[in-house]
């Protein structure tokens, strides 16, 4: 039927932009590949070959997006018909995601710091099951990993180059789908990392319904699920506000789920705690790339003619999430959930950026995110190295003098918080400068004032570890500090050298963040 319609000249195959969607294409076609390593190769021999092909497809990736850079239209361009958008936002997202993803893969990657690697050799295996040495070593590590991460990867930089909404929801279901898995796969405390899984594998369900119920609304409304379509309805029409404002709110809800915005958060702190660390890492970090790309496009491009309408409810939202974020993180006593009620004010915080609506806000959110996301990988990558009989030791309490088992360690670490809670000369500090500065231009001054406030809260508990591990004295049996391996050093020190440079030179950085707007 498709081949008659097509020789009447009643349909006709999109026009396709191959050079700009390279580096997705590498992405996917890598996992492709990664999949077929797993069904084809001896165990023995999967581990290099998908470490390898792995980091060569990032790095081909990374060529055919600067060789695209170099060259790209200043306004961008729209291809497949125009349901992706290839603009200079979503360059520099795909470059920020490539950058994240190597330093994640290199956590994913390494076998030093847990004999074997940090995921459950057989994916049947009970939870509760301690596996051996003589096991790990004949089994090996678990290499499906390797695909899934790169298949989550692809959907990612799709998913902030959508300009549909149907797109846009097939990109999330392919970057939420193997985390789900990803988040189940550790080797050490199973049945807390399986119920991690099954927590964001049914919250996710929920978000996604809320996204697609949204899609439906909103269609019902334009008549087209095209962000351009949607926001020429908005302006111009004459019909009835209820679906559209139906449909956007069940749409921001998806998209505020997965950018762990309070109060759609209560998934980030189980699935911080209970996931393997590495992959912990690479959600903190790439997803929430993934999710305020979309957020920036969809309220710039669909709505940006009604922000009058919504924008009240969304400074609520973002002081609920600096509030729980902030507060709640005081009480705990895991650094993986702090880390999370930290993502969780910081979600926050980018909102505020989001919120401003200029191009000083769009290129201030843009580079919160890539200094956000290196900060936290490098962080996590620090929390893996701290352990005991049990694995690691995310306890607080196992925290205590630190500095006096491994003062290298516990100055990283230093570093990193002071980072994370806005300290200047680092690159918590420009991004915070930044966001702030431009919603102060676009006349949100006391959505500022109270950013400012929560983030002094929130200082406090990145100052309580440090005081922890400087000023306390360590347990007489307290956790050992294991020596990383070259791929865990490596990624640890990626994250810190970029987290210093943003802080001192930014300016390259910012120049490439604010380099154009959205095409649509």
């Amino acid at each position: 039927m498709l081949g008659i319609l097509a020789q009447q000249g009643q349909i006709s195959a999109p026009e396709i932009a191959y050079d700009a969607i390279l580096p997705v294409l590498i992405v996917l076609g890598a996992a492709c590949v990664s999949v077929l390593f797993e069904a084809f190769l001896p165990r023995h021999m999967r581990w290099p070959s998908q470490v390898l092909l792995s980091l060569t497809g990032l790095a081909a990736a990374g060529v055919a997006l600067a060789v695209y850079v170099s060259g790209s239209p200043v306004k961008g361009l729209t291809t497949l018909s125009g349901a992706v958008s290839v603009d200079k936002p979503a360059l520099f997202l795909w470059g920020t995601l490539l950058a994240l993803a190597l330093p994640a893969i290199l956590l994913i990657a390494d076998r030093s710091v847990e004999p074997g690697g940090a995921f459950v050799a057989q994916a049947a295996i009970r939870p509760g099951t301690v596996q051996d040495r003589a096991q790990v070593g004949s089994t090996g590590m678990q290499t499906e990993v390797f695909p899934l991460a790169l298949f989550a990867l692809g959907g990612m930089m799709t998913f902030c180059a959508a300009n549909d909404l149907l797109t846009m929801f097939i990109a999330l279901e392919v970057l939420s789908l193997p985390l789900y898995l990803m988040c189940g796969l550790a080797r050490r405390r199973r049945l807390l990392s399986q119920e991690a899984a099954v927590k964001y594998f049914l919250l996710g369900a929920f978000s996604s319904a809320f996204f697609l119920y949204g899609l439906a609304l909103l269609y019902g409304y334009a008549g087209s699920v095209k962000l351009a379509d949607i926001a020429n309805a908005a302006a111009g029409s004459d019909r009835s506000d209820m679906l559209l404002f139906a449909g956007m709110g069940l749409l921001v809800v998806g998209l505020l789920f997965k950018g762990s915005v309070g109060p759609f958060h209560t998934w980030t702190p189980d699935v911080y705690q209970g996931a393997p660390t590495p992959v912990t890492g690479f959600m903190a970090a790439c997803t929430k790339v993934a999710a305020f790309g979309g957020i920036l496009r969809v309220l710039t491009v669909g709505f940006e003619s009604t922000s009058w309408e919504w924008r009240g409810v969304l400074w609520a939202v973002a002081i609920i999430s600096m509030a729980i974020g902030a507060v709640l993180g005081l009480t705990q006593t895991d650094v993986k959930r702090m880390i999370a009620y930290s993502s969780v004010a910081h979600a926050g915080f980018l909102l505020v950026g989001t919120l401003a609506m200029t191009d000083q806000g769009l290129s201030g959110t843009l580079f919160y995110l890539l200094a956000y996301g290196f900060t936290t990988l490098a962080a996590f990558g620090v929390v893996s190295l701290v352990r005991d009989a049990k694995g690691e030791a995310t306890h607080l309490s196992a925290w205590a003098g630190l500095a006096k088992r491994s003062p290298v360690l516990a100055g990283v670490f230093t570093f990193l918080l002071l980072a994370l809670a806005g300290i200047p000369l680092t690159s918590g500090f420009v991004g915070k400068f930044v966001v702030f500065s431009a919603a102060l231009r676009d006349g949100m001054a006391p959505l500022v004032v109270i950013a400012l406030v929560f983030s002094a809260v929130a200082a406090f508990f990145y100052l309580r570890v440090v005081v922890l591990m400087y000023f306390s004295k360590p347990a007489p049996e307290g956790p050992t500090v294991t020596v990383p391996g070259a791929f865990t050093t490596a990624a640890i020190t990626l994250g810190v050298i970029i987290t210093l440079l943003l802080g001192v030179a930014p300016a390259f950085a910012l120049d490439w963040a604010g380099a154009g707007a959205f095409a649509f």
